[in-house]
């Protein structure tokens, strides 16, 4: 009896070399701003991950998940799926609060330290989850010190 299974095959393909290093929270949200939909981000939450290679230089920007005014999901699955299929040795993450609120909520405060951990088992460094806000200002858990 022949078994029939699907093949699967992982690819990640570079279109450009890394060319942006990141040094600190103001080099991230700058990047993250200018490719942050300017139409959008005052409407609903959108979650994303910067890639990045050992040298902490910038390998991509994924979009994970957009919600809705208050919330969005993020499945740790889908995350880690795309760190891994890049080859990423460290992320940051971040997503935006339409209302203009900096301050993070208690499930993003969860959020970030699941990631986090997740990442230690796999040998990825998060590190930072910025909330940004349409006026272009943004939270850093990294230097608040509460990653």
């Amino acid at each position: 009896m022949e078994h029939k299974v699907n093949e699967i095959k992982i690819g990640y393909k570079e279109k450009t070399k890394p060319l942006l290093t990141i040094k600190n929270s103001q080099d991230v949200s700058e990047l993250l701003f200018e490719h942050w939909d300017k139409d959008t981000i005052g409407l609903f939450e959108t979650f994303k991950v910067v890639l990045l290679n050992n040298s902490n230089k910038v390998k991509g920007i994924c979009e994970l998940s957009s919600g809705g005014i208050s919330g969005t999901v993020v499945d740790l699955r889908i995350l880690f799926a795309t760190v891994l299929k890049s080859l990423s040795v460290a992320i940051i993450v971040a997503h935006n609060h339409p209302s203009g609120k900096l301050m993070p909520s208690e499930s993003d405060k969860r959020l970030t330290d699941k990631i986090k951990k997740a990442g230690e088992l796999l040998d990825i460094k998060l590190l930072d989850h910025l909330i940004l806000v349409p006026n272009g200002e943004y939270y850093s858990f990294a230097d608040e010190c509460i990653l």
